[in-house]
């Protein structure tokens, strides 16, 4: 327990000095080390990265900076569509579905990333 704490440790500290990316490494680690399944993994990263890490990077951001207020409606109704979406098909399907979803996700994260760093 305390070595995965101190590896959860380490990809909040690198999620609040490189942004994102680092939810990937999260949800592996819960699995991995922790012996998570796809669907509870995914729920702990989610509030974990998106609503703790994320939210006081973005309160942190938004001291240093003007935010574009404008995009936040959108944004926020994406993320609870998505969210309701997501938990209904993975009650729904379960994990199967989930290591599904999440292997392409990563697939295509690390496509994209290759793709970017080769322009």
């Amino acid at each position: 327990m305390t070595l995965g704490g101190l590896w959860l440790f380490g990809l909040g500290f690198l999620n609040g000095s490189l942004t994102s990316g680092t939810g990937l490494f999260v949800t592996l680690l819960l699995i991995g080390w922790f012996g998570l399944d796809y669907k509870r993994a995914t729920a702990y990263t989610m509030i974990l990265v998106g609503l703790f890490w994320n939210g006081a990077g973005a309160l942190t951001l938004a001291m240093l900076t003007q935010p574009q207020w404008s995009w936040l409606p959108m944004l926020v109704l994406g993320s609870l569509l998505g969210g309701y979406w997501g938990a209904h098909l993975a009650i729904k399907k379960g994990n199967p579905l989930i290591k599904r979803v999440f292997e392409v996700v990563t697939i295509l994260s690390g496509i994209t990333l290759i793709a970017t760093a080769l322009r």
